[in-house]
Parts: structure tokens; sequence; C-alpha cells
């Protein structure tokens, strides 16, 4: 079992930044890959982020190139930098674990197994 806790979202203009954290606990070693999924009004989750215990990290289109996506290992604490943010960046960002390794679909929403409550990332124009 793991407990995943995230923190930093707030309100931000566009072109702003935030850095999201995620806290994890209980048996965060037996996760291999760990990553960021958001979902904004009336629209399905969709996958932003994921990185695997060797560091290989994969993006969404939509965010490549904006956000980095970081684990440190020692605090078992994974983060998501946001640089350049958008309005359409508006979401709820949840922070999601899974036993399994990122694979072939890294981003999979489905296959996140672990979820955290999620925290509110606001961006005006």
């Amino acid at each position: 079992q793991v407990q995943l806790v995230e923190s930093g979202g707030g309100s931000v203009q566009a072109g702003g930044s935030l850095r999201l954290s995620c806290a994890a606990s209980g048996d965060p070693d037996s996760r291999t890959c760990m990553g960021w999924v958001r979902q904004a009004p009336g629209k399905e989750r969709e996958g932003v982020a994921s990185i695997d215990r060797f560091g290989t990290s994969n993006y969404a289109d939509s965010v490549q190139g904006r956000f980095t996506i970081s684990h440190d290992n020692a605090k078992n604490t994974l983060y998501l930098q946001m640089n350049s943010l958008k309005p359409e960046d508006t979401a709820m960002y949840y922070c999601a674990a899974q036993i399994m390794s990122c694979g072939v679909r890294p981003l999979s929403v489905a296959s996140f197994t672990d979820w955290g409550q999620g925290t509110q990332v606001t961006v005006s124009s």
C-alpha cells in the first residue's frame, strides 16, 4: 500500500511557474513508475508526465519542454516543475503510481493503481 499526498498547487498568471510535490509513504519502493495526471473540468483524466526508477521520463506533447518531472529517492517525493504555464493547464493534478514499469504506455491513466487526492492548478490569462 502506498499513500500519496500532493502539495504546491495554486493560482498563477499565464507564463508563470509552479512546482508540485507528492510525498509518498507506506511502501513507495514497491512502485516502479510514478507520474502526474490531470483532469480539467468536463474532460477525462490525462497523463501529463511519468518517471521510472531509472530516471527515464515521458511527457505529454502538450507539456513537453515546459514541464519537468523528477524524483528524490531519499525523500520519497515526486515533483513536477511547471514553467510557461498556460490557461489550458488549469486542472486538478493528481500524483499516481504503479507497481509495474512505465512500459510502452508510460502515460496511460489506466495503468496507475495508487492515487493522491489531487491539488488544484489554476492559470489565468
